[in-house]
């Protein structure tokens, strides 16, 4: 990153990805953040209480639908940067009640889009010639891989979910206010994330929480599906360079080339708790392993080809899976007070996603 410090705007802010950016542009940047953020039941104030004290650190809670409350947090903040991660995020619940989806994600990044063209139009000078809207993407976008093959920038879109489609509307949207108003628009699609906290919905956190407390570990179908996983703070460092030196127009896959099927992503979390919490009581954590239906219209497989941002940018992960995964357990068993909270009062493991 350049030293000279900037003021980031960042929606989603308290969400897992966000909140990873966040404290990343807090505690080794020079930058200013405000994060932005609805604080819907996966937004959590205190994945953010480690800069929460910083100065340079402002929270808003608002709603990116809400036109009147962004565009008060552009004319107060006067950002130089807007990275866009607020969004409905879980396949499951897509399916089951898809109408938020298409709000937040699709809805709330015309109104962030719109907002940041008026505010953009209003700068001169340097800053005009600086500002940037990241807008932060998935993989899923691109529908599904057959046993070869990778997702590459230029991969036609496919998506095949309620979110992925949702988040394909906004990514087509993002596109369009670049290309016909001007905006400076970055965009970045990413795999899989894991890492410290994760709201214990996804597979990931669920599974290493439910293995903790000797609850069933589900696995869907006979958990064939493959991922390419990322750590979450190698895709913070990843955003932050696009933003940093990514050129208007530009679109970067982000990965981890990490390819693992389900069941060994349960497989491997079920030996490192076992290892790093044994219990004689429970025994080995893979005899929880529960296998259970599949959801609708499950992909198959996933995998980025990310080799654009290493050649462009001189991005690579710094994690292996099998780093990054033991952080993650040691993490949540170092963290009860903050995903026990959660589990008695927000989620408590509940299977999602099966009305069809």
């Amino acid at each position: 990153m350049t030293e000279t410090a900037k003021r980031f705007l960042i929606t989603g802010g308290a969400g897992f990805i966000g909140s990873a950016v966040a404290r990343r542009l807090i505690q080794t940047t020079p930058h200013c953040v405000l994060v932005f953020d609805k604080l819907t039941y996966a937004g959590n104030l205190e994945s953010l209480a480690p800069v929460a004290d910083d100065p340079r650190y402002e929270f808003i809670r608002g709603d990116v639908c809400d036109a009147e409350a962004v565009r008060s947090a552009f004319e107060r903040f006067q950002p130089d940067v807007v990275m866009h991660l607020a969004a409905e995020s879980h396949v499951d619940r897509s399916i089951d009640g898809p109408d938020a989806f298409i709000q937040t994600n699709i809805v709330g990044s015309y109104v962030m889009l719109q907002a940041a063209l008026g505010y953009w139009r209003g700068l001169s000078g340097g800053r005009k010639d600086q500002f940037r809207f990241h807008h932060i993407s998935t993989d899923e976008v691109f529908g599904v891989l057959g046993a070869e093959g990778l997702f590459r920038e230029d991969t036609a879109y496919a998506p095949n979910s309620p979110y992925s489609a949702s988040k394909a509307g906004s990514d087509h949207l993002a596109r369009a206010w670049g290309y016909t108003y001007g905006l400076p628009v970055l965009m970045t699609n990413c795999s899989n994330n894991y890492g410290p906290y994760h709201f214990p919905e996804k597979l990931i956190p669920l599974t290493i929480l439910n293995a903790l407390e000797g609850k069933p570990l589900p696995v869907y179908g006979r958990g064939e599906h493959i991922r390419d996983w990322l750590y979450v703070d190698d895709h913070a460092e990843a955003l932050l360079l696009v933003v940093d030196r990514g050129q208007p127009g530009g679109r970067y896959n982000i990965g981890g080339a990490n390819e693992y099927r389900n069941l060994d992503v349960v497989t491997k979390i079920c030996d490192l708790v076992d290892e790093l919490a044994p219990s004689r009581e429970l025994g080995a954590r893979k005899d929880l392993i529960a296998f259970v239906q599949d959801r609708p219209g499950h992909d198959k497989r996933y995998a980025i080809d990310c080799s654009k941002i290493e050649r462009e940018l001189g991005w690579r992960p710094r994690e292996t899976f099998e780093s990054g995964l033991r952080k993650t357990v040691n993490w949540y068993l170092s963290n009860e007070d903050w995903w026990r909270d959660i589990r008695s009062r927000k989620y408590g493991g509940e299977r999602l996603g099966v009305t069809i």
